[in-house]
């Protein structure tokens, strides 16, 4: 009888032992973010298409909807317009310069013609001033024309600089996913009217996880920038899934703990935020709480 007694006793101390040893503290509690991304219109009108649902898939590139650009391509067809007209100007001064040289060659000839003719006096000097007199006017008419090409040059650059403009926001009117990741919240539904700069979905990468954890001052100088540290969240009343995280950032000033935080330290004293980021299998959730060992 004494002998099971003793057992008895034996037994439920290493119950004790190991209930202790299974409920030892972690070294820092925290909360689990994602990198979140709020994607938003980028320019004005009805969305005509918009094919997402929140917990949807995408991968970077994926074409998700489409504004409106009704109105952006009269724009641009209105400047393709008046770029051709301001072409046909620089074909008539084209012409007129082809015009005016034709004419200043002719001279050229007739002035050589004279002053052959005044060396052997059958020409008189006002005959050959006179033709000198045509040719300043004629160069000078030709210069004046060909100043006319560096505004319409200015005036063609112009109208191309606004042509590539409405180009990039037929461009934009496109909604093309940037990042992979899963849809969390969306915003806006098809035929509503949108504005540049309107959020229309939240995005984030749940591959990989974010927990932002909190430790005291003594705590520091156990941790560093690319520390391996187990990370634990609930499983059931008793055990945790355990992971490997990856310490990548520790605050540089201290602030009080965090609501959020449950732990038996007083509030009042000051904590460290450090982010670790930990390979999700899918049971992670965005704001679960997590544990960390080091």
């Amino acid at each position: 009888m004494k002998t099971k007694t003793l057992i008895s006793v034996i037994l439920m101390a290493i119950a004790v032992v190991a209930c202790k040893s299974g409920a030892e503290k972690a070294d820092a509690y925290g909360n689990f973010e994602a990198d979140e991304t709020v994607i938003s219109a980028e320019v004005n009108g009805k969305l005509l298409t918009f094919n997402l649902s929140e917990g949807d898939e995408l991968a970077a590139g994926d074409n998700i909807g489409q504004v409106d650009t009704v109105q952006l391509y009269f724009q641009k067809k209105q400047l393709i317009s008046k770029k051709t007209a301001i072409e046909a100007n620089f074909s008539n001064i084209v012409s007129q310069v082809a015009v005016i040289e034709e004419q200043i060659v002719t001279l050229e000839k007739e002035k050589s013609r004279v002053e052959k003719l005044l060396e052997s006096k059958a020409a008189t000097q006002k005959q050959l001033d006179d033709i000198v007199g045509q040719l300043n006017v004629l160069n000078k008419q030709k210069e004046s024309v060909k100043s006319q090409n560096t505004a319409i040059f200015a005036e063609i650059d112009a109208v191309n600089q606004n042509i590539a403009q409405l180009d990039d926001m037929l461009k934009r009117a496109s909604i093309v996913n940037p990042v992979n990741g899963t849809v969390l919240e969306k915003y806006v539904e098809q035929f509503e009217i949108v504005n540049s700069g309107k959020p229309l979905y939240k995005i984030a990468n749940l591959d990989e996880l974010t927990l932002r954890a909190y430790v005291s001052g003594s705590q520091l100088d156990d941790i560093k920038i690319g520390q391996k540290v187990n990370v634990g969240i609930d499983k059931d009343a008793d055990s945790n899934h355990t992971y490997e995280g990856t310490i990548v950032w520790v605050a540089s000033e201290a602030e009080f703990t965090p609501k959020v935080i449950q732990t038996k330290e007083e509030r009042v004293n000051l904590v460290y935020a450090v982010k670790i980021k930990v390979e999700n299998d899918g049971k992670i959730k965005i704001g679960m709480p997590g544990e960390v060992r080091f």
